[in-house]
C-alpha cells in the first residue's frame, strides 16, 4: 500500500539527487518508492537551472560554446559530481575486467583509474559538443535540450529503480532505492515524461515533438543497456550504477536532438 505523501516523495527526490537544501524526513522503503518516481522533477529543475544560465550568457553576448560548457557545469554543480563520479567508477568497475567482487571495490575506491578518466572526458565533449550545436541552431533548441536531457536522466533512475533490478550491495543509496519502485509506475512515469517532452518539442524554433520525443525514448534504451549489463557484471546495482546510468542517459539524449 502506498503511504507516501507526494510531498515526502519530492524531499527525497531533491535531496538526494540534488544539492538543494531540502531535508529528507524518511528514508524507507516506501519513501524511497515515491522518491524515484518523482525523480523527473527533480530532473526538471536541474535542466531549467542549466538553461537559465545557458540563455543568460548568449542574453550577455557569449557564443554557444562557452553556453554549453555552462549548462553541462549544472547539473555537475547541483549534484556535487555525484552522477559523473558515479559514471567514472562503472567505467573503472566495467573496464578493470575483474570479478564482480573485485570490480564492486575497485568502484569503492576514492581515486579514479584510467577508464573512468578517458569516460569522463569523453562524455563531457560529448555533452559539450552537442549542447554547443543546439545553441548555434537556435536558444530555443539549447534551451529545451539542455530541460529534456537532464529529465531523461533521472526519468532513467526511475526505471533502474523499478522492481526486478537488483542491488549488488546490500549498504548505500543503491541498495536503499534498488528494485522500490513498481514496473507500472515506472512505465507511466516514463510515458508521461515522453509526452511532456514531445510537448516541448511541438514549441516554435525547438525540433518537433517525433524528434523530442524520440530523444528521450532512445536516452532511455541506451540507458537500459548500460544497467542490463551493469547488473550481470556486478550481480546488481549501486550507486555508482545509477550514477552511469543518469549521464549515458543525458548524454544520449543530447546527441540524438543534436543529429540532423
Amino acid at each position: 500500500m502506498f503511504t507516501t505523501s507526494l510531498p515526502e516523495g519530492l524531499r527525497f527526490a531533491f535531496g538526494t539527487l540534488t544539492v538543494l537544501p531540502v531535508t529528507v524526513t524518511r528514508w524507507d522503503r516506501e519513501a524511497a518508492r515515491a522518491g524515484m518516481l518523482c525523480a523527473p522533477a527533480a530532473g526538471l529543475v536541474v535542466g531549467l537551472a542549466s538553461a537559465a544560465l545557458g540563455l543568460l550568457l548568449l542574453l550577455l553576448g557569449a557564443g554557444p560554446l562557452l553556453a554549453a560548457v555552462a549548462t553541462t557545469a549544472v547539473p555537475a554543480v547541483l549534484t556535487r559530481g555525484l552522477h559523473l563520479d558515479g559514471l567514472a567508477d562503472t567505467a573503472d568497475g566495467l573496464g578493470s575486467g575483474r570479478p564482480a567482487e573485485d570490480a564492486l571495490r575497485i568502484m569503492k575506491q576514492s581515486d579514479i583509474g584510467p577508464f573512468g578518466v578517458l569516460t569522463l572526458v569523453l562524455v563531457l565533449l560529448a555533452q559539450v559538443a552537442a549542447l554547443a550545436e543546439e545553441y548555434g541552431e537556435s536558444w530555443s533548441r539549447g534551451a529545451l535540450a539542455a530541460v529534456v536531457s537532464a529529465t531523461a536522466a533521472r526519468l532513467a533512475l526511475t526505471l533502474a529503480a523499478r522492481a526486478g533490478v537488483p542491488a549488488a550491495r546490500p549498504e548505500g543509496l543503491g541498495a536503499a532505492v534498488a528494485g522500490a519502485v513498481p514496473v507500472g509506475g515506472a512505465v507511466a512515469v516514463a510515458l508521461a515524461v515522453t509526452a511532456v517532452s514531445a510537448a516541448g518539442g511541438a514549441l516554435p524554433g525547438t525540433y518537433g515533438p517525433v524528434r523530442t520525443a524520440l530523444a528521450v525514448v532512445v536516452s532511455l534504451a541506451v540507458a537500459e543497456l548500460l544497467l542490463r549489463h551493469c547488473t550481470r557484471r556486478f550481480g546488481g546495482v549501486t550507486g555508482d550504477v545509477f550514477g552511469g546510468v543518469a549521464e549515458t542517459a543525458a548524454t544520449a539524449a543530447l546527441v540524438m536532438l543534436s543529429l540532423g
